[in-house]
């Protein structure tokens, strides 16, 4: 399909969600004052775009509407990214324009068709666009999705990004797929004897009062140590106490999800919380499946609690329709 006949063959009524990886700083220049820029862009352009939340470097900017409010997003975008990077230079002695660069997340199963038979198609969009086009070899992390980073002028991204859209209506993505989230800024927290300590290089550091009855609260008031630590890694952390079992029953249908596509889900737990993990075949007639969890103390509250905070991941997104096409 030819990108500029998009419009014309009803391109227009197809919704399409894309997402953009960007830096706090890129994401500041978005908002712009008291939200007024993006305001403006979603007034202008009629295309949603949301910004994820959370105390990240990188945060996901999700621009959802028909083709054309999604191209004129865009374009408000770059020209924004393009006028930050001229602003920035009045201050500087370099002469040549950097180019202006996006980065686009993209389901891994559709970067095969972005890239073609042999790269035949991103060197084609490199040729009509003048666009840098770059897909990543590597998932992020936790996901199934790749980075693709283009470069260039604000109308050779314009160009791009209609020739992307295109492919992406054309091959949409096969199976589930995992959407990348970015990780908070904030170092993770642990818990050994009802106190919260926060990692800093090879030593646990008490963690503030307030956010330790935070988690507490958060965790059912059960402690726990990471990874079931069996000597004192530590300094002022307690060895773990002997293994003990724990079981849960688990509805059928709400099975699935923590068992993840090919079992990355359950095997994510079972590394984080040190943990052993058994699930049992489905019984005939029952609509339920046992857990089995083996380990200390505080790798089973760890354990139960990552499994407890994948429901409410799932039920989420079931709450949120616009993050079902891409979980």
């Amino acid at each position: 399909m030819d990108p500029t006949k998009i419009q014309s063959e009803g391109g227009l009524n197809v919704t399409l969600t894309i997402r953009l990886l960007m830096h706090g700083k890129e994401v500041g220049s978005i908002i712009g004052k008291k939200g007024e820029t993006v305001k403006k862009m979603r007034e202008e352009s009629g295309a949603r775009i949301n910004i994820s939340e959370g105390n990240c470097p990188e945060r996901i900017v999700t621009i959802t509407g028909p083709t054309d409010a999604i191209f004129k997003a865009f374009a408000m975008i770059a020209y924004k990214f393009e006028e930050d990077i001229i602003n920035s230079m009045s201050n500087s002695p370099a002469t040549s324009k950097p180019p202006v660069t996006l980065r686009l997340v993209v389901p891994a199963s559709q970067c095969g068709s972005l890239i073609g038979k042999g790269g035949s198609k991103i060197k084609e969009m490199r040729e009509s666009t003048g666009a840098q086009v770059q897909v990543a070899g590597d998932m992020l992390p936790n996901s199934t999705e790749r980075a693709v980073t283009i470069s260039g002028t604000p109308d050779a991204i314009i160009q791009c990004v209609k020739q992307i859209c295109v492919v992406m209506l054309e091959s949409p993505p096969k199976g589930a797929t995992i959407p990348y989230r970015p990780k908070p800024a904030s170092t993770p927290v642990i818990f050994s004897g009802g106190q919260a300590y926060t990692l800093q290089g090879q030593y646990a550091i008490p963690h503030p009062d307030q956010l330790t009855k935070l988690h507490q609260l958060a965790m059912q008031q059960t402690p726990f140590t990471p990874l079931g630590q069996t000597t004192p890694a530590f300094p002022g952390l307690d060895a773990s106490p002997p293994a003990s079992t724990h079981e849960l029953t688990i509805p059928n249908d709400l099975i699935g999800c923590i068992i993840g596509r090919q079992g990355t889900k359950i095997n994510e737990i079972r590394q984080m919380s040190g943990a052993q993990i058994k699930i049992a075949n489905a019984m005939e007639g029952s609509s339920e499946r046992q857990i089995t969890i083996t380990g200390t103390p505080a790798n089973i509250s760890l354990a139960q609690y990552l499994i407890n905070a994948r429901f409410r991941d799932v039920a989420a997104m079931w709450n949120d329709p616009s993050s079902m096409s891409t979980s």
